[in-house]
């Protein structure tokens, strides 16, 4: 299994009615396909203090690298990555992604 996690640096102000639709598209696109076990995203509450600004987050189960592959190539995964980037502090470099293969 891979965990595609994906964290965003979200200005103040950014459009959370935005923001909503892109998490609901995803979800609804995870949904959608074979090989996509879960979508969960939400606010980080960073209760370490180690996040610098990431404010937000994603995580998107994926059964294995086909399947992810399949998903970061999917156009309609595209478009709102697009979206997504547009909302985030510093565009593309406002988000970090772990794709961590689960192992035990």
């Amino acid at each position: 299994m891979i965990l595609h996690s994906v964290y965003l640096r979200l200005p103040q102000g950014t459009d959370r009615t935005e923001l909503e639709t892109v998490m609901t598209g995803l979800k609804q696109l995870c949904k959608d396909m074979v090989g996509c076990a879960g979508f969960q995203h939400g606010p980080n509450r960073d209760f370490e203090g180690k996040s610098h600004g990431y404010s937000y987050g994603f995580i998107a189960q994926f059964r294995d690298r086909d399947a992810l592959a399949t998903y970061a190539e999917n156009p309609e995964h595209k478009a709102l990555g697009g979206r997504l980037v547009s909302l985030c502090d510093g565009g593309a470099d406002g988000i970090v992604v772990y794709d961590i293969e689960v192992v035990g």
